[in-house]
């Protein structure tokens, strides 16, 4: 079966970056990216860029272009978001079978977040980012919904994945949960939604200086604040209270904060555990998922998605986290 991605070779790649008007000097290094094919390329005389390959029939143009438009704005609002560089007047090429963007390569490290003072600087960033995606809404990018990471997520594991032995717990256990996330985001409506950076989590933040470095719009979508703020937390019950607390003392600084959303924490958290499963599935038959997850598929990987699911929906009759 052919792969979207088989063609791109590394001639392919250089053509491609030459086709724009940019010199390659031939060096590339590719870049743990598993959605798109991402490429450090360097360039005669200048500083190396980063080529992003839009898996091909994943986003429409105008998604994509959504996403360009959003972090220019976050770029005019003086925020540190890598956004792609502009070339012949354009953000998007097309290229053989190709989409393409090109960004700036930006430096950095992971932020470290046991330390309360990054925590801060993440939340007031956040705080700024959220400002700007608070004025308008996405029109072709998705919003956060639970059929899509719910209830679509759950039906092709069952039908697909699940082995026999344990196809009975988990259909069971994941109705379970769904009905639990309905129940907690019952009111969750439209009106909280805000454009997202979509997948905050600590691979997209490059921090130097003190400065958080947001990258990776790639999944920008509307949704709740929150959304963008609990995949900071870790650790016990105190200790995320903590960290969140930190988080919210520095968001608010820019941008209110209802506190109502703490309750849809960890039914957030179940829908990316779900949709997470279901992405490794409906995207196996691409060479690249099964060199990097080997586990995936496997009886043991199986059995442990049970067992973190179910302490998933035991987490949803839990009090809500406080701030401090």
């Amino acid at each position: 079966m052919d792969h979207p991605f088989d063609s791109l070779s590394p001639d392919t790649v250089v053509d491609s970056i030459e086709a724009l008007g940019l010199r390659c000097d031939l060096r590339m290094i590719a870049l743990n990216s598993y959605e798109n094919r991402v490429y450090q390329v360097g360039i005669e005389d200048a500083t190396p860029i980063i080529a992003k390959f839009y898996r091909p029939e994943r986003w429409t143009t105008a998604q994509i272009l959504e996403e360009h438009a959003f972090a220019a704005e976050l770029v005019d609002a003086d925020l540190s978001v890598v956004a792609p560089m502009t070339i012949g007047g354009q953000t998007l090429h097309e290229v053989g079978d190709f989409r393409i963007a090109v960004f700036e390569r930006r430096g950095g490290h992971a932020p470290e977040l046991d330390n309360f003072d990054s925590l801060l600087i993440l939340g007031r960033t956040l705080g700024r980012i959220h400002r700007v995606g608070a004025a308008k809404r996405f029109k072709h990018r998705r919003s956060l919904d639970i059929d899509t990471l719910v209830s679509q997520s759950r039906e092709f594991i069952s039908d697909r994945f699940i082995t026999d032995d344990l196809k009975l717990a988990y259909d069971s256990l994941a109705r379970d949960l769904e009905a639990g996330i309905r129940e907690t985001l019952a009111d969750y409506s439209p009106d909280d939604h805000i454009r997202l950076h979509g997948d905050c989590h600590v691979g997209n933040i490059l921090w130097r200086d003190d400065v958080a470095h947001f990258v990776d719009l790639d999944d920008c979508c509307n949704g709740p604040a929150i959304q963008d703020l609990w995949m900071f937390l870790s650790g016990d019950r105190f200790h995320q209270e903590q960290q969140l607390s930190e988080v919210i003392a520095g968001y608010e600084e820019f941008m209110d904060f209802a506190p109502r959303q703490l309750r849809w924490i960890e039914a957030l958290r179940a829908m990316r555990l779900m949709h997470y499963a279901a992405w490794l599935g409906r995207r196996w038959s691409d060479p690249a998922f099964p060199r990097a997850f080997p586990w995936f598929g496997q009886a043991r990987f199986w059995s442990d998605h049970i067992l973190e699911l179910r302490e998933q929906l035991a987490m949803l009759n839990e009090p809500p986290l406080r701030l401090l």
